[in-house]
């Protein structure tokens, strides 16, 4: 009995299709600096780290979230004694992190465009619903997606729910992002394709083992290689 045919594709968006990482990193060194008084920025990033996987099942994914908790880090660092200055200076921060311009990364638009023609294509992103919406419209490539779902959290059954929606079932179906633990590793376990896009910043919340054993497991430089890889796999079905 053949393989099910290749039909769908779902692209993670931040650091996958656009910088998003590298912003985060660079508010964390800002934050740090507003505190380092308290302990130097090894200290100060492990106790933020702390707060946002604590508060991940409250606020969620996203900048929002993330703003919240560098809040609550200061105030636990501070003893409760966190400057009303200080307080501004992260929501400042925050702010301009929503309002930052994107930066595609190589290969994405041309990538979409070339398997826009032949393929079901989905974007699939966590993080807060108006940010991620934002960022999709500044990109210019809403209109290659056949659909957009914006989630909670990436799990098996989120994608076997996905993809039956807008295709044919996992089996018939391929997710691309940089995430190994959100973006390839539970649809692999759902029965689809994972592919693996590294990026050089993943946050420590998204580390985990890559499944090289999987039959459905692959990984490719960067999104250039992709087309090639979906025709492989195409043909092979």
């Amino acid at each position: 009995m053949s393989a099910p045919r290749l039909t769908t594709i779902g692209f993670d968006a931040d650091d996958t299709l656009w910088q998003n990482e590298q912003f985060f990193r660079m508010t964390e060194k800002r934050f740090a600096a507003l505190l380092a008084e308290h302990g130097d920025h090894e200290h100060i990033a492990a106790r933020l780290l702390e707060a946002e996987r604590r508060n991940l099942g409250l606020y969620g994914f996203g900048i929002k979230g993330f703003t919240l908790s560098m809040i609550e880090t200061a105030i636990a660092v501070t003893n409760g004694d966190v400057p009303g200055s200080v307080i501004g200076e992260i929501l400042a921060a925050g702010r301009e992190m929503l309002s930052h311009p994107i930066e595609p990364l190589p290969h994405a638009r041309e990538t979409v465009e070339k398997l826009a023609g032949s393929y079901h294509l989905v974007l699939i992103t966590k993080g807060d619903l108006f940010d991620q919406e934002r960022k999709l419209a500044q990109s210019g490539m809403g209109d290659l997606f056949d659909a957009v779902e914006i989630v909670s959290d990436k799990t098996a059954a989120t994608y076997a729910r996905i993809f039956s929606r807008h295709g044919e079932g996992p089996q018939s179906s391929m997710m691309v992002g940089n995430s190994l633990k959100s973006d390839v590793i539970p649809v692999i376990e759902a029965g689809g394709w994972g592919i693996h896009v590294p990026h050089e910043l993943t946050w420590a919340v998204e580390h985990a083992e890559a499944p090289v054993a999987a039959s459905r497991f692959r990984q490719v430089a960067d999104l250039g290689e992709l087309p090639a890889l979906v025709e492989t796999i195409a043909r092979a079905g």
